[in-house]
């Protein structure tokens, strides 16, 4: 119930994307939200009002049901004091140029025009209508005046042309109107930068040495920090693919190349006003095959048994520079009994501020949606258990509790 009693005014324009926008509703409803659809003449062209009244068990705002009567929201101005954000999607450039100019001739724009909170577009057109220098200028224009715009996506559009103007996917939308409810002053404008997945280690061009780390956790991070404001970075292996565009994704395999990026990263965000965090989530490999084989080692060359030379891996924590950085180690652990020591022995040798200390056993083992965390600090420690998306935000609230003057 990420958005559990969120009101959100859902506006509707004339595009064939307007299909789309019954995913959204049905997101927005899901998560726990109120949802309030208002929609143009042009709009309901491709989508009927019955469709997202059903889904959003509200009735739909439009130029027929606006009404002026005492103790009723339906009209274009107190429907904006209800609503805690405002959502275009899909916009049309008609109406984006409409807008970048301040004109208010139908029931959606006066709506906008009226609305004093945020205010989300999500474009959708043909390429040359977006591209059009014209719209490209309002745009730009719409940014300046404190509008957030979701970038549309290249992809083959209605007409059957391949290009720019298709409306960003219903999950991006919908987790950027979570950022914008959701973000907090403290993660703003904060770089924070993850590891995730297990290293794979190349034996030929066709073997190598992996674990079973699914880089769900990480992932579920990423986007929990991302919603709560942050800057997010993201290095993995696995576990990534379905994460949304706004979140800076770097897909790797080798322990080597996540530790270039990470190197990389760390070293710039170090330049920003705030602290950067750094989450040392991925399952980084101990051992690394000594030799590397071009090619694939035919089973008639090694014979009945194969005894395969490994070396010591690199450690990234420790080859890390950490300061100026909030670092955050992750441990798993399959043995309870020594785990905790294991833990605090890691956060104390490898100059950390916090280990999440993970026991592998029954649900909480890898690949799994759930997960316990032990978050261990110096001082103190706090325990989360439930699935991954949830107590990743409750992992991040406990450090910006405990960082707060960081």
């Amino acid at each position: 119930m990420l958005l559990k009693n969120k009101n959100i005014l859902l506006c509707i324009t004339g595009s064939i994307a307007a299909y789309k926008a019954l995913e959204l509703t049905r997101l927005y409803v899901k998560a726990g939200a109120n949802v309030k659809v208002l929609m143009t003449e042009a709009s309901q062209r491709f989508v009927t009002k019955l469709s997202f009244e059903a889904i959003s068990q509200n009735k739909v705002l439009d130029e027929s049901s606006e009404s002026w009567e005492k103790n009723q929201d339906y009209n274009h101005i107190d429907i904006g004091k209800w609503a805690d954000i405002l959502v275009i999607a899909p916009c049309s450039a008609n109406t984006i140029n409409k807008l970048a100019n301040g004109i208010a001739d139908n029931l959606l724009t006066q709506t906008v025009l009226a609305y004093k909170g945020t205010k989300v577009i999500a474009p959708a057109a043909n390429t040359n209508m977006i591209e059009n220098k014209i719209t490209v200028k309002s745009i730009k224009k719409l940014k300046k005046s404190g509008f957030e715009v979701i970038n549309s996506q290249v992809k083959e559009l209605a007409c059957k042309d391949v290009g720019n103007g298709a409306l960003a996917e219903p999950e991006t939308i919908f987790y950027k109107t979570a950022r914008e409810l959701l973000k907090e002053k403290y993660w703003e404008k904060r770089s924070a930068i993850l590891s995730g997945g297990g290293t794979v280690e190349k034996i030929d061009d066709v073997r190598f040495i992996s674990n079973y780390s699914s880089g769900k956790m990480a992932s579920s991070l990423a986007l929990a920090l991302y919603i709560k404001g942050a800057n997010v970075s993201l290095v993995s292996t696995r576990g990534h693919e379905n994460l949304i565009e706004e979140i800076n994704t770097i897909s790797v395999q080798s322990t080597f190349a996540m530790y270039e990026d990470l190197n990389i990263l760390t070293k710039k965000a170090k330049k920003e006003e705030k602290k950067p965090y750094l989450f040392m989530v991925a399952a980084v490999s101990d051992y690394v095959p000594e030799e590397n084989f071009s090619g694939k080692i035919k089973k008639e060359m090694k014979g009945q048994t194969w005894n395969l030379k490994l070396k010591q891996n690199i450690d990234i924590l420790n080859s890390l520079d950490k300061e100026g950085l909030i670092s955050i180690g992750f441990k798993a652990e399959m043995d309870e009994v020594v785990a905790n020591d294991n833990a605090t022995k890691m956060l104390q040798k490898k100059n950390l501020d916090a280990v999440c200390l993970n026991i592998l056993k029954d649900k909480n083992s890898f690949g799994t949606n759930d997960n316990a965390i032990e978050l261990i600090f110096n001082d103190e420690s706090f325990s989360f258990e439930g699935q991954k998306d949830e107590i990743s935000f409750e992992i991040i609230e406990k450090l910006a509790q405990k960082f707060a003057y960081e």
